[in-house]
Formats: structure tokens, C-alpha cells, sequence
């Protein structure tokens, strides 16, 4: 979680949707394996998240792809890293 009053990144909120996506994914496999509902719908509703899934990590790997091509850690500025320990820091 980020720090109150702090703003998240976009990186951040693509991969909070990344997370959710496949968390509810795996919700609606697993309702479908187990009740195999029978609404119209949702047959439309249940591979949904599975197609959200690749699409929000693909945007969160070009999000976060750009944010360490620029050089600096993110965040604003509050680190516990010195500058040069933070290409190697994980």
C-alpha cells in the first residue's frame, strides 16, 4: 500500500489491475468448474477476466518498463536506497 495522502503511480494502478484481474479470473474458473451456471450471460462474463489478465500485464510491463528506463527510482524522492545501489537493489 502507498503512504496516505500519496498518490498512486500509474505503474501502481496498472498492476492493481493486473492483481484483480487474475484474482477474479480465478473466481469465475472456479465457480464455472464447480456450479457450471447456466445464465445466458454468463458465458459472456466468465472468460472476461482471463482476456483482461494479458492486457494489464502487458500494460504494466511497458509502464514499468518506461519507469526504469528513466533512470531514477520512483516515488518522490523518499528512498532508502542511495542512487547507485538502486539498479541492483532487487
Amino acid at each position: 500500500m502507498s503512504a496516505p495522502g500519496r498518490r498512486r503511480t500509474a505503474v501502481q494502478r496498472a498492476g492493481l489491475l493486473l492483481c484483480w484481474s487474475l484474482a477474479l479470473a480465478m473466481v469465475t474458473a472456479g465457480v464455472e468448474a464447480l456450479f457450471q451456471p447456466g445464465a445466458a450471460w454468463w458465458s459472456l462474463a466468465w472468460p472476461a477476466p482471463w482476456c483482461l489478465t494479458p492486457a494489464a500485464a502487458l500494460t504494466w510491463g511497458i509502464l514499468r518498463l518506461r519507469e526504469k528506463g528513466r533512470g531514477r527510482p520512483p516515488g518522490d524522492g523518499h528512498n532508502d536506497l542511495p542512487a547507485e545501489d538502486w539498479d541492483q537493489a532487487a
